[in-house]
C-alpha cells in the first residue's frame, strides 16, 4: 500500500520561546486536523524592542495523513 499525506504551513508565535512558537501551532493545528505526524521549521524570525528579545515567529511545515473515507 502507498502512503500519501498533505502538507500544510502554519505559523506559531511566541513571546518566550521557539518551543512554544512551534508547541502553540502543533497544538492549533490539531484541534482541527486528525493525524498530524511531522513538522519542518521553514522559517525562523524575532522581533527585537529595546535591545532585546520581544518575540519568536516560526513557519512550519506540517505533514499528516489522508483519511481513508
Amino acid at each position: 500500500m502507498n502512503h500519501v499525506a498533505k502538507v500544510i504551513e502554519v505559523v506559531g508565535t511566541s513571546e518566550t520561546s521557539v518551543e512554544d512558537a512551534i508547541q502553540g501551532a502543533i497544538s492549533r493545528a490539531s484541534e482541527t486536523i486528525e493525524g498530524l505526524q511531522w513538522f519542518q521549521v521553514t522559517e525562523l524570525r524575532g522581533a527585537i524592542s529595546d535591545q532585546t528579545i520581544d518575540g519568536y515567529q516560526v513557519m512550519l511545515k506540517i505533514g499528516f495523513s489522508l483519511n481513508d473515507d
